[in-house]
């Protein structure tokens, strides 16, 4: 089994700053690029940030110069750093990975979601 578990969403004014964390843990042995999406009411899931193995980094559009994306990988942890927050940053914010298993071999993996709001 993989778990992810994701914390540091919540309630925040605009200008603000979060920090959100994803942690994998269980049978998952090798983690490959690690990233983070985003749901907004009424919207599609999109891509905020990913960083591969290597360290390479992308982002979306409307959070470059904002957002940082890193990983620990002693650690298994990414972290998606969120600075100057908007009101249209809010959304439940997923955890995805790429990892092996054992069983499984190579699969992508989801946390279960953190909520930010971003209030103006």
């Amino acid at each position: 089994q993989v778990q992810l578990v994701e914390s540091g969403g919540g309630l925040v004014q605009a200008g603000g700053s979060l920090r959100l964390s994803c942690a994998a843990s269980g049978s998952i042995f090798n983690i490959g690029a690690m990233g983070w999406y985003r749901q907004a009411p009424g919207k599609q899931r999109e891509l905020v940030a990913r960083i591969t193995s290597a360290g390479s980094t992308n982002y979306a559009d409307s959070v470059k110069g904002r957002f940082t994306i890193s990983r620990d990988n002693g650690k298994s942890t990414a972290y998606l750093q969120m600075n100057s927050l908007k009101p249209e940053d809010t959304a439940v914010y997923y955890c995805n990975i790429d990892g092996w298993t054992i069983m499984t071999g190579h699969s992508d993996y989801w946390g279960q979601g953190t909520q930010v709001t971003v209030s103006s």
